[in-house]
């Protein structure tokens, strides 16, 4: 009998017969399938196959008499119906009817082919039975080949048929309907096949395979259909879960989690373009737009896909080391897309609530389940990665997350994340604490903004905004108080390390968790801290960022020490001793006890007094000015903590009063010295101006003339503005006016010309304090001689603003200035650290260098003739200034010259004659 003739034979049999007969006409018409040419022969065998002799096995016979045999050629002819669309497809057109007509039978072809697939896996489903794998092993296979070349297909259908899709359009709507069916009742029947703990290595390779199949379609059916995208994922994570241990080893499960976080991160841009298309719109009517309903789609798989990646993780977390990094990577793109991240888009309440509630709040749940895991600790602490700029405020969250999750998990996870990385063979991570400075100190922009962040709820308060400063060091305290003694080293070193940076707001949080530390433990903890970080200040050489850092963290601890401890700190460093000095002036009096106080007052006060008349004995020599500096220093801290009234205050005016008669104008500008005596006796006298001689307030307005008409330090301006400011409390005499006016006048006149906005800025400042006290009105008017500084002044007063930058500019001057300060700090660490070397590379030979040659005898080497100059400048100035005072005790003055002035001035005569004698003039 032929082919045909069976065929023509077969179809006429009814369900009885082909029961009968399928074992023997079965065989014959698979190997007809084999032999036939024609595609529409190939269908019409195969549904004859499946439609009349397939309902008659029984499940067990399904794959040996009929699968294995029939499907591999099924997928062999559908790959050559996809080869034969692609070889004829150039010469579709509306006029190439035959090529036309062609191409439209190959596609019906294609969805018949889909069409019979679908009929075995009804079949199959159709057993009341689930299904063995083994019975079934070679329909899933074939299956998942054809639906991936037909989704494929689909896709990619614009750019095959070019400008033609219309020709076809309707034939691949149902190729792709029949496919989505067909995959449907696919993961259908998979999903009633059990699980077995004795499955054989091709079941499981089987199952293998299945998953990674639909996992390769995923990536084709992203942007063709939502819903079966969706279910197509839900079916993959419950098929892991299903098989669990017996595949766990063999998925690949570094592209399951990379699919994940690619269609979560698609799925959330595509949310925030809808989300800024509907807010640019301005609706009134957002709920019901087409825009606004798609996008509440979109937002629902954003959070199906950060809720599946967070289930993964959960029941694969030791088979993703690999994919830790990425998962590092997800977080900080997601977060950076929402406030307070300077790069998040301004959206609508509402929006931003969805939006927030799709793919912010499953960001928590993800971190809750990574932060065990040492490879995403080891990701997250790395000291050697490199963020862009828009995430570095999201690193820091994050790390301010990681703290505050530390309480529901066990001390493993606290110890992994706090402790660092001790040994070389480890990957390299920072402790928590120390990453965290490190990573606050980047956040410059988003703290000079500054950005506001929600702050912690309070019992019978409104929730408020704080800054970042503040939300950090909240987060941080609450850390600290519950921290386990083991890790507090760890802590130290780590505040230490950030007060020693030379950022100084991240220094300033180090202090504020520091002394939150110290106020929490225990008083024997703060005088520890107390004395360690006096010890530190009084080591720290010279001027320098680190101990403008470590005094601002010793002045606040001094506050939380017990009196006792106080008198301790007094006690471990006396102020009677000038190398203690250090320490002192940089210590608010008002912060201790009555008896301390009194003890450093009285000890700094006699110090003081007894540099000052050294000094001026031994000739008020230039190269021991430093060692007055020192004790001025700390005098200024006693005038600002006591009344002028009091005896400490009576003895501060004495000693900065003869230190104003022995200043001589002329020698400020040469010597960084003698400016800062000049700068400290500006900051005193501002304090104490009201107890002053007009004399003394003439000496001092002649020495800030001298110095402001050359270019001087910034540092000594602002305090001569300090010192001008304060005048205004002062009641010139009559008498004295005429030489303190002009000079007062000229001095406002040409500081309120600087063109440097510091200057300029506190200049008005202490010009309008002083027009503000003041009972000399003549001096506001002098002091606005131009039409400019007039101007100015009166729009100070006025506040009056003339240009105001807008959010946008502001914002880009920001972010530009911020490589530029973090350049100057990485300058000054790096100078830092070279100085410390050559420190100890040199110290022999300083120690041998100071044996031999001690400091006043390197300073007087000095012979030249400017120096014979400068000490006679000085002399000359000195007897000048006493020569005004004595004729001004003489004649206006009801107090009488000092008896001791006479025998003082007979004593100096001697000396000049000594000099005279001892050195005779070369002629």
């Amino acid at each position: 009998m032929s082919q045909t003739t069976l065929l023509e034979e077969v179809v006429q049999w009814s369900k009885d017969t082909c029961r009968l007969e399928v074992k023997s006409v079965l065989p014959k018409l698979i190997s007809m399938h084999y032999k036939t040419e024609s595609w529409e022969e190939h269908i019409h065998v195969l549904k004859v196959i499946t439609d009349m002799f397939l309902p008659h096995l029984s499940l067990s016979e399904l794959e040996d008499e009929c699968f294995s045999k029939v499907l591999p050629k099924v997928g062999k002819m559908f790959n050559t119906l996809m080869e034969e669309i692609t070889n004829q497809v150039g010469g579709l057109s509306i006029q190439n009817t035959e090529i036309h007509s062609f191409l439209r039978n190959i596609l019906q072809v294609m969805v018949q082919v889909l069409e019979v697939l679908s009929g075995c896996v009804r079949h199959v489903c159709s057993f009341e039975e689930a299904p063995a794998l083994d019975s079934i092993r070679s329909l899933p296979s074939c299956i998942l080949k054809v639906l991936r070349n037909t989704f494929h297909h689909c896709k990619e259908s614009g750019e095959v048929y070019c400008g033609r899709l219309s020709l076809v359009g309707d034939l691949l709507q149902g190729l792709f309907k029949e496919a989505y069916s067909l995959q449907k009742g696919l993961m259908e029947l998979m999903d009633r096949i059990s699980p077995e703990n004795t499955a054989s290595e091709d079941d499981v390779s089987d199952i293998i395979t299945v998953i990674h199949s639909l996992l390769d379609i995923c990536s084709v059916i992203s942007n063709l259909d939502i819903a079966l995208h969706a279910n197509t994922w839900k079916f993959i994570i419950k098929q892991c879960v299903k098989y669990g241990s017996l595949v766990e080893e063999r998925l690949r499960h570094g592209d399951i989690t990379s699919c994940l976080c690619d269609d979560l991160l698609a799925s959330f841009h595509s949310c925030l373009e809808l989300a800024e298309q509907i807010s640019q719109a301005g609706s009134q009517q957002v709920a019901h737009s087409p825009e606004y309903k798609l996008f509440q789609k979109t937002t629902k798989m954003c959070r199906f896909f950060a809720n599946t990646l967070v289930h993964y993780i959960k029941e694969f977390k030791a088979f993703l080391s690999k994919s830790c990094g990425r998962f590092h990577q997800l977080y900080l793109q997601i977060v950076s897309k929402f406030p307070p991240s300077l790069c998040s888009p301004v959206l609508p309440s509402p929006l931003s609530e969805e939006l927030n509630g799709a793919a912010l709040v499953p960001m928590d749940a993800l971190l809750s389940q990574l932060l065990p895991l040492r490879p995403f600790v080891e990701s997250v602490l790395n000291p050697s990665q490199q963020l862009s700029p828009e995430t570095e405020l999201p690193h820091c969250l994050l790390l301010v997350s990681v703290m505050g999750q530390f309480p529901s998990h066990p001390e493993e996870a606290l110890q992994l994340w706090c402790d660092g990385s001790h040994f070389p063979e480890d990957t390299p991570r920072l402790p928590l604490f120390r990453a965290l400075f490190q990573s606050f100190r980047r956040c410059c922009t988003e703290r000079r903004v500054p950005v506001l962040l929600p702050g912690v709820m309070m019992k019978g308060q409104a929730q408020g905004n704080v800054t970042l400063h503040h939300h950090v060091c909240v987060m941080l305290c609450a850390r600290v108080a519950s921290l386990p003694p083991e890790h507090f080293p760890v802590l130290e070193r780590s505040l230490l390390e950030a007060v020693l940076q030379p950022d100084t707001q991240t220094a300033l949080l180090a202090t504020d968790v520091w002394c939150f530390m110290a106020r929490y433990g225990t008083a024997e903890l703060c005088l520890h801290h107390g004395l360690l970080t006096a010890q530190l200040v009084k080591s720290c050489g010279g001027e320098c960022y680190q101990l403008s850092h470590l005094s601002l963290l010793l002045r606040r601890m001094v506050f939380l020490m017990t009196p006792e401890h106080q008198m301790e700190l007094v006690e471990r460093f006396p102020p009677s001793q000038d190398d203690n000095l250090p320490v002192w002036c940089h210590i608010l009096l008002r912060a201790l006890s009555h008896d301390a106080r009194q003890r450093v007052e009285a000890d700094i006060i006699t110090l003081t007094d007894t540099t000052v008349t050294n000094w001026q004995k031994a000739g008020c020599k230039l190269g021991q000015l430093d060692k007055v500096n020192k004790a001025l220093l700390s005098l200024l801290m006693v005038v600002r903590g006591v009344s002028p009234e009091a005896e400490c205050g009576s003895s501060a005016l004495t000693i900065i009063s003869q230190l104003w008669v022995a200043m001589c104008p002329r020698q400020v500008q040469s010597h960084p010295s003698i400016q800062c005596t000049l700068k400290l006796l500006l900051s005193m006298s501002a304090i104490l101006v009201k107890s002053f001689d007009p004399q003394v307030i003439c000496q001092a307005l002649v020495c800030v003339g001298a110095m402001v008409s050359e270019k001087c330090p910034d540092d000594l301006l602002l305090a001569a503005l300090e010192f001008l400011a304060s005048l205004g409390k002062v009641f010139i005499p009559h008498d004295s006016q005429s030489q303190v006016f002009p000079r007062l006048s000229a001095l406002f006149g040409v500081l309120l010309a600087e063109r440097s906005w510091l200057i300029n800025q506190h200049a008005l400042e202490a010009f309008a304090h002083f027009a503000e006290v003041t009972n000399h009105e003549e001096v506001i008017s002098q002091s606005l001689s131009s039409e400019d500084t007039k101007n100015k002044v009166v729009n100070f007063l006025s506040k009056t603003i003339n240009a105001q930058e807008t959010a946008e500019t502001r914002l880009e001057r920001l972010r530009l200035e911020m490589p530029v300060l973090e350049r100057h700090n990485i300058i000054l660490e790096t100078n830092e650290e070279t100085a410390a070397e050559v420190s100890a590379a040199s110290a022999d030979d300083d120690q041998s260098t100071a044996d031999t040659e001690p400091c006043p005898k390197r300073a007087r080497q000095e012979t030249s003739v400017e120096e014979y100059s400068r000490y006679l400048q000085t002399a000359e100035s000195s007897l000048r200034a006493l020569q005004t005072l004595v004729e001004g005790c003489a004649t206006d003055t009801p107090v009488p010259t000092p008896h001791w002035v006479t025998s003082r001035l007979q004593e100096l005569q001697t000396l000049i004659t000594h000099i005279s004698t001892a050195n005779p003039p070369n002629h």
